[in-house]
Formats: structure tokens, sequence, C-alpha cells
């Protein structure tokens, strides 16, 4: 067999492979939703918009025991949330902005390879390394603390939790997060200001997904001095009586109804 029919009948194996494997699927999700494909057509109101790793070991709707039209993603190397990647910020821009979503949730992964290759001074050419010098920078601001960690994989994982922790500020300065979150507060009808940052850490040796240890609230007011563009014209103590009476009325309501 020549090399060119190996290839034409190798191609064959795996489309007919991959096209059994979509109908198994579509199969057990109308078993488990039945209506899910009348109701994605329709449109989509996802509640979470997920910035994460390309990583073919973390993949967010698998980990998070989610479906079809349940999360919005973003993906690339090291799960990152630069100012210069429009990719990323056209889709923070369209999920905070258009679809209503009122959480964002950064997830970084122990064993990332983006993590690694940032850690080595070599020139992995290109666009790659182009993209790690954004991490180098998260070192950086970080060095004294990543330099006193002496066993490498501890360094590598703290690493990728200061790597979430950067990303996560980086979604806050994002205009249109910080728009919302300002008229989000404002409106005694919200809970609270949306969109929330979520810092997530995955341990792929594991499968557990874990919270990252840090008040990404506490750092966003801390640094809103700096690049905060938008400042509410209420107080905290005013909008928490707002919602208070918000929530009167809402009660009346719902009773005569």
């Amino acid at each position: 067999m020549t090399v060119k029919k190996f290839q034409s009948v190798y191609t064959r194996f795996v489309v007919t492979d991959q096209r059994f494997a979509s109908q198994r699927w579509r199969t057990v999700a109308q078993l488990n939703d039945y209506p899910l494909f009348e109701k994605l057509p329709t449109g989509q109101w996802p509640k979470y918009l997920w910035i994460g790793c390309s990583d073919s070991r973390v993949p967010e709707t698998t980990i998070l025991g989610m479906k079809p039209g349940d999360i919005f993603v973003v993906r690339n190397i090291a799960n990152q949330a630069q100012r210069q990647d429009i990719a990323s910020q056209a889709a923070i821009a369209y999920g905070v902005g258009v679809l209503d979503i009122p959480h964002i949730v950064v997830c970084g992964h122990y064993g990332c390879g983006g993590i690694k290759a940032a850690l080595n001074n070599v020139d992995h050419g290109g666009p790659l390394e182009n993209w790690l010098t954004y991490l180098r920078d998260v070192y950086r601001l970080h060095k004294d603390e990543l330099d006193a960690i002496t066993d490498e994989d501890a360094k590598q994982r703290r690493f990728v939790e200061l790597n979430v922790l950067e990303q996560c500020l980086n979604v806050y300065k994002n205009d249109v997060v910080q728009s919302k979150r300002v008229a989000t507060f404002e409106d005694p009808s919200k809970p609270f200001p949306m969109p929330q940052v979520h810092g997530l850490i995955y341990d792929i040796s594991t499968g557990n997904i874990n919270r990252l240890d840090v008040d990404l609230e506490k750092y966003a007011e801390k640094y809103s001095g700096t690049y905060g563009m938008y400042a509410p014209t209420k107080t905290n103590d005013e909008m928490a009586k707002e919602r208070v009476e918000f929530k009167k009325v809402e009660s009346v309501e719902e009773a005569v109804a």
C-alpha cells in the first residue's frame, strides 16, 4: 500500500469514527435533556464566561459537568486575558456587554506547558515567544516570591496561581467589565455588581478544581485609583438601603400576584 493510499484509508477511518462518536453523544444528550437541540437554535444565555488554557487536558464543559449553552469560552496558551489580545477582549466585550454574563472565571492548571516554557530562557520563536513574554511579565511582578522557591515543581505551581491572579486583574481592567459593574452596582434589582470575577486552579493529576485563595474584590478596589475608568455615583450604604426597599416592593408584588 502506498503512503498516499494509506493516508486516504486512515482519514476515512478517522472521519467515520468521529461521526459515530458524534452520533453517540447526540443520543446520550437527547436522553438526558430531550429538548436540548430544540432550545439551542433559539439563542444562548450562559451564566459563565470561561477564560482557560488551550491544553487538551482541561476541557471546561467536561470538568464542570456542563452542557452546550451553559458556558461561553475563551481558550489560549496559559489562560491569559491580555489587553493586546483582540480575540479574548472581543469575547469579554460580547459576553459581558451583549450576553450579560454574570460570572467570569479565569482557570489555570498545574502542569501548564506555557508556564514551564516561560520559566526557560529559550527563544521559542515567532508568535509563541511573543505570547510567552506576557507570562514573563507576570514572573517579573512576583520575582522575589518566585525566586525564593527552590523546588521547581513548587515554583511552577505557584507561578500558575500568580498568573491566574494577574489575569483576573486584567479582566477587571477591561472597560466593558468596569462599566457593567458600575451599572449593576447602581441597579437595586441586581444582588451584586456584575460580572463577578473568579480565579480557579485545576489539578490535572487529581481532577480537583479549587478556588484561588485570594480576595479579588480587594485587589480590584486597591488598584481602582490606577485602572478605574468608571465610578459609581452612590455609596455602598445608599445602595444597600435601595436594595432593601426594592426587595420589600418585590415581595409585595409577588404576594399580590
